[in-house]
């Protein structure tokens, strides 16, 4: 029996030049790594704000096998239809009950006989007062636990105290609780003391020659002025975020957690 499975998690994919970086850099990390499952925040893919169709099925066809969300996923009314029918793809479960789509799956893990169950939730510090997402996590753990032991979670939240309140809430329920949504990769990877595998900000995978993947004079001006600014994905300085956590099959707990920034500062 498989002892430990492997799962590679790419942060947020910032448009054109996050897509470019992630096809030419993935197959090398596959390779080198061996992940038995691929996520990736896809939120940001379509012109760095909401994810289409056709840009959401490109990212699943490099070898991703679930997309997950945050408080862009929904904001291209263009792809609601998909977002309700397609398994692979996450809005956070924290959301009314009654909002197309889904939170969470339960996936199989290719070549193996395990399951994974994926979720996303989103915070509630300086977003949305949307559900509480402590209490969601408790009610997704309960529904899950008799598929599965393996549970990966994206908590796409602002405030740095959340997510680790997050974390700590999370350890010895989950495998795993990777934060998204603030783009600059944390140095704090770590297991924490009942096994759950945790890091603060896995980054973005775009340009960082950027105010967090956007134009960055256009960036300025906005706090400068305090005017809209129209937001336009950056070029240049291109890097790719991710990790790596190797989660034990029949306990569920993490052994291992990696950061991955391609290339380093």
């Amino acid at each position: 029996m498989k002892e430990t499975v492997k799962i590679l998690f790419i942060g947020d994919i910032i448009g054109i030049p996050g897509y470019n970086i992630t096809k030419t850099i993935l197959p090398s990390y596959q390779g080198k790594f061996k992940p038995d499952f691929v996520i990736a925040n896809g939120e940001n893919i379509t012109e760095g704000i909401g994810m289409l169709q056709g840009d959401a099925e490109k990212l699943l066809d490099l070898g991703i096998n679930v997309l997950t969300g945050g408080n862009h996923t929904m904001d291209k009314i263009q792809a609601h239809k998909f977002i309700n029918d397609s398994p692979n793809v996450l809005r956070p479960e924290n959301y009314p009950k009654s909002v197309y789509g889904r939170g969470y799956g339960i996936y199989d893990i290719p070549g193996t006989s395990f399951k994974i169950c994926v979720a996303s939730f989103i915070g509630r510090v300086f977003m949305k007062p949307l559900d509480c997402p402590f209490k969601a996590l408790d009610w997704l753990c309960k529904t899950v636990s008799k598929e599965t032991n393996i549970i990966f979670i994206d908590f796409h939240a602002e405030a740095t105290a959340e997510k680790v309140a997050f974390g700590w809430n999370a350890d010895g329920k989950v495998s795993v609780v990777v934060g998204t949504h603030t783009h600059i990769q944390t140095a704090d990877n770590r297991i924490l003391p009942q096994g759950t595998g945790y890091i603060t900000d896995v980054g973005m995978t775009g340009p960082y020659d950027s105010v967090i993947g956007m134009n960055k004079e256009r960036s300025i001006k906005r706090f400068i002025f305090g005017t809209p600014q129209k937001h336009e994905v950056a070029k240049d300085d291109v890097r790719f975020a991710a990790v790596l956590a190797e989660i034990y099959t029949e306990t569920g707990k993490c052994k291992s957690i990696q950061r991955i920034l391609y290339p380093e500062f």
